[in-house]
């Protein structure tokens, strides 16, 4: 038993060290005919020995029980998106405006890491003891699935990470000495990479040449293909994908200084980096990056979408914070639209929710990137006239971040003279009621609330996933709803009976059953749920919850003044209004009056320190003991409120590192300004 234990962990050994040959270095020393037969020989001898697998045995990769479902991952350090810049003027405008916070000698010091932007699913590694414990999705930034099962099939994920030295022959002795040191000092027990899972184009075309054979659909894009087989039940289908991936940060502190080094330190632990990542010294190195990249973009072997552009120095990229939900160190410069030309064939209008009108480009089909579009939304009446757009044109059409569908330009030279101008209409499309023109928006407006299309349309939003989450309650159903007279506005969704589903088409016995039991699960929600789910003009989920923060129930909401919601972070005299009118509207009271009966709110947890009521904030500058997010929140969980603009309403000004223009006028209007210092005594 000793001897075959050996023989496992040597075989174990040898079929690891070349996977980091081939995955790693890129290099292979003996064929993959001989590799698959070393993973043979170690196969027939774990089933022979099942107490000897181990859960890093490469045999593991592929194996498991199909899940139900995926469960839950909440991570300490979330996954940030990054904003995007689509031009160069756009990158030197993200260098000044973070230069700003930066002293001389950190300005004069700047250099950046630039790697290609691969298209392809962004996870989350946790390793314990060197073992890979839990792989999960990016999600919402703070809370993933745990597909840890379908990770473990990617071959370039290696199962347990180590430090292996006969191997860095291709990282100079100074960089080599830097990462040995580092790794003696600092603890291996849980390491947290992340990367991007992705697939190959050769791969693609391979996987949609079976699809096809098999008359079954093909794959839009690579990007589709990997998430979909990242979020498979079963990993034995995610086995059969091919995926492949590239590690490109490490969040737990191994020594790095730079984000240079962090891809050193991954190659060094086991993981793929990619080796078209360049260190830029500065802005024309990294325009020089930028040239070569998308000269290069169609001969690269993976899909890409742009570049990432990183500030190096850590503690730089540390200091510059967060700004929404993405770093000020690091900004992603989206490649050219992939474009095509097609013509218009119609325009229509969409009715929203608001009753506002949106024009659509009913296109000639064409395929961009592997995608039909048949689509593309004109946005309002100006965007028309901007275009110089006529019902028959030939436009070019892109997808914007090879996303959205947009029309970039008109082909006026390829007009036949039957070309019709669009004009916009003097009244609803649905219901005939006049439209009006917004005084502070470039849209036009239905001014009937009872029209059929907004009607729909609030429901939909009221039904969707960020408010009441009803599962089964679609778009099909709620139109028959409507067109039965079963409901005529959200509320009536509570009131339904199993007796008035059955009369529908095509719903039987279970169908209704399901519908009304998730209807009953959903008769409890919590506040910021609710507030979303109104469909206020204006408001969507992040104001929502602020709302529900700030307020604690609805009955505070309802009754508040329109000066007060002005002073409130983050919502301007637009929102503001927006709110104040519809909790003001006797129609709206009514329908309110009704939801409420039928579904419990839950209430905002009480507020336990109160000290800062009625204190009004603003914050300006970098502060150094937290990120100016967390200083809101910490007045508001005492009771305070933070502003954007100085006014006569503000009680102290909150002054951190290079402040803006806020201070002088702060000072000018005699308000109080204090430090950093004062504030955290004022917090405490």
């Amino acid at each position: 038993m000793l001897k075959i234990k050996k023989r496992i962990e040597k075989l174990k050994k040898i079929i690891n060290y070349h996977r980091y040959l081939y995955h790693v270095l890129d290099k292979q020393e003996i064929s993959q005919s001989a590799l698959d037969s070393l993973k043979k020989e170690l196969f027939d001898l774990e089933q022979q020995y099942p107490s000897l697998i181990s859960p890093d045995s490469p045999t593991q990769r592929v194996g498991g029980q199909s899940l139900e479902k995926f469960k839950k991952v909440r991570r300490e350090k979330p996954m940030l998106s990054l904003n995007d810049a689509f031009s160069k003027e756009d990158i030197e405008d993200w260098l000044k405006k973070i230069s700003k916070l930066l002293t001389s000698k950190e300005k004069a010091s700047l250099s950046f890491y630039c790697e290609p932007k691969v298209d392809g699913l962004a996870i989350e590694l946790i390793y314990k003891d060197g073992l890979l414990s839990i792989g999960s999705t990016r999600g919402d930034g703070r809370i993933g699935e745990n597909v840890t099962q379908n990770l473990k099939t990617i071959e370039a994920i290696p199962l347990r990470i180590r430090a292996m030295p006969c191997l860095l022959m291709e990282i100079d002795e100074q960089r080599l000495n830097l990462i040995a040191t580092a790794l003696k000092k600092k603890s291996l027990k849980r390491i947290v990479v992340r990367g991007e899972v992705f697939v190959s184009k050769k791969d693609f075309a391979e996987i949609n040449k079976r699809q096809k054979e098999k008359g079954l659909l093909p794959f839009a894009n690579p990007r589709n293909l990997a998430a979909g087989s990242i979020r498979q039940l079963n990993p034995k289908i995610t086995a059969l994908r091919k995926l492949d991936f590239f590690a490109y940060d490490i969040i737990s502190e191994l020594g790095q200084k730079t984000h240079e080094q962090s891809h050193q330190i991954l190659k060094v632990l086991g993981f793929k980096v990619n080796l078209d990542n360049k260190f830029c010294r500065n802005l024309e190195e990294v325009f020089q990056f930028l040239k070569f990249t998308q000269e290069k973009r169609e001969r690269l072997p993976y899909k890409i979408d742009g570049i990432v552009v990183q500030v190096n120095n850590n503690k730089i990229f540390e200091k510059l914070g967060v700004i929404g939900k993405a770093p000020r160190g690091a900004i992603a410069f989206k490649l050219p639209l992939k474009q095509a030309t097609t013509q218009i064939e119609d325009i229509v209008i969409q009715i929203g929710r608001t009753g506002a009108l949106t024009p659509v480009a009913i296109l000639k089909p064409v395929r961009i990137d592997g995608v039909k579009i048949s689509r593309a939304t004109l946005h309002n009446e100006d965007e028309i006239k901007k275009l110089g757009i006529k019902i028959g044109d030939t436009v070019i059409i892109g997808r914007a971040g090879d996303v959205i569908p947009k029309i970039i330009k008109v082909l006026p030279e390829l007009r036949t003279r039957q070309e019709k101008i669009f004009k916009f209409p003097k009244i609803c499309p649905v219901c005939c009621s006049k439209v009006i023109k917004s005084s502070i928006e470039a849209v036009w407006r239905c001014q009937n609330p009872q029209c059929f299309a907004q009607k729909r349309k609030r429901i939909h939003h009221f039904a969707s996933k960020a408010a009441f989450d009803i599962k089964g309650l679609g778009p099909k159903i709620i139109d028959q709803l409507l067109e039965k007279g079963l409901i005529t506005d959200p509320a009536d969704i509570f009131y339904l009976q199993k007796g008035d589903l059955i009369v529908l088409e095509r719903f039987a016995q279970k169908s209704a059953d399901n519908l009304i039991k998730a209807i009953e699960q959903r008769k409890e929600i919590a506040l910021s749920r609710f507030i979303f789910a109104l469909g206020i003009r204006n408001v969507g989920e992040q104001t929502a919850i602020d709302l529900a923060e700030h307020f604690g129930t609805l009955g505070k909401l309802e009754n508040v003044s329109l000066e007060e919601l002005q002073l409130l972070s983050d919502i301007g005299l637009i929102v503001a209004q927006s709110i104040y009118n519809w909790f003001n509207n006797k129609k709206n009271l009514k329908f309110l009056k009704k939801l409420t009966k039928a579904v419990k709110i839950e209430k905002q947890k009480p507020k336990i320190d109160q000290k800062l009521q009625n204190k009004t904030f603003i914050i300006t500058g970098v502060l150094e003991s937290m990120s100016r997010e967390e200083a809101k929140s910490k007045v508001r969980i005492l009771g305070g409120r933070v502003a954007s603009t100085i006014s006569s309403q503000i009680n102290f000004v909150v002054v951190g590192k290079n402040p803006g223009s806020k201070l002088r006028k702060a000072k000018e209007q005699g308000i109080k300004v204090i430090n950093e210092q004062q504030f955290l005594k004022i917090l405490n």
